[in-house]
């Protein structure tokens, strides 16, 4: 993997798939990015595509409240269509699954600090699209 720095963007493999995306059909965009996330969730050994599923996690906070801007230098040039809710919550589940492999991506990063950077960049995007907590309360207790 050619990895030049930490970004959901910032790998030959996630670039690839931005290529990917821009040459798709708008219709086929949310299939490629929900694909790549359920075969990341399902996956057994080794995470093939944990790159793949970071940079459309990426995709995905972006167009949540407090997401951030997807570089365009290496991600899609094409814009994505709106993603539906329920890809809110695979995004948040495939991100879970990478980052609580310890021989998959975690393990590739020789400097710590990148690692540390990697590791931020996750939990932010998990933050994002993460379930707002619900509103209704379950019990109204009174003293």
């Amino acid at each position: 993997m050619g990895t030049w720095d930490t970004g959901p963007f910032d790998n030959d493999t996630a670039a690839d798939f931005a290529n990917a995306l821009d040459d798709a059909e708008p219709e086929a965009r949310e299939a490629l990015i929900r694909g790549v996330l359920i075969r990341t969730i399902d996956a057994t050994g080794y995470l093939t595509e944990s790159e793949e599923a970071v940079a459309a996690a990426a995709l995905i906070a972006a167009q949540r409240p407090g997401g951030e801007p997807v570089d365009t230098s290496y991600g899609p040039e094409t814009p994505m269509p709106v993603f539906p809710s329920d890809l809110w919550a695979l995004a948040d589940e495939a991100l879970a699954r990478i980052a609580s492999d310890e021989a998959g991506p975690a393990s590739n990063w020789v400097d710590p600090e990148d690692w540390k950077q990697w590791r931020a960049i996750l939990t932010r995007l998990r933050a994002v699209l993460a379930p707002p907590p619900s509103s209704i309360a379950l019990f109204d207790v009174q003293p």
